[in-house]
């Protein structure tokens, strides 16, 4: 099973910018998926998650309001839509797959990402 983030980048605070998860060797239509990022000098934390088969989703207090999260059946696919995006959301973002409950806590997501960079300038 591979995970395979893409789309992080520089922006300007303000602005906006779409992450992408690619998964390939299995699907997660039984489970949740989602985001977690690590600051310089911080402990990686939860962004957002996206239960597949129902679609619930649960988000940080960080980011509610400006982060959605969404997935692709066909693609097996899944999205972190990121708006007004502030100098404190620098981090790389890590993907991360499998969580049977509790999506807000990484120690049960099974498969991870490599991490794309988000860089935020003020």
């Amino acid at each position: 099973v591979q995970l395979q983030a893409s789309g992080g980048g520089l922006v300007q605070a303000g602005g906006s910018l779409r992450l992408s998860c690619a998964a390939s060797g299995r699907t997660f239509n039984s489970s949740a998926v989602g985001w977690f990022r690590q600051a310089p000098g911080k402990e990686r934390e939860f962004v957002a998650a996206i239960v597949w088969s129902s679609g619930s989703t649960y988000f940080a207090d960080s980011v509610k309001g400006r982060f959605t999260i969404s997935r692709d059946n066909a693609k097996n696919t899944w999205y972190l839509q990121m708006s007004s995006l502030k100098p404190e959301d620098t981090a790389v973002y890590y993907c991360a797959a499998g969580a049977r409950c509790a999506p807000m806590n990484m120690n049960l997501y099974t498969y991870w990402g490599q991490g794309t960079l988000v860089t935020v300038s003020s």
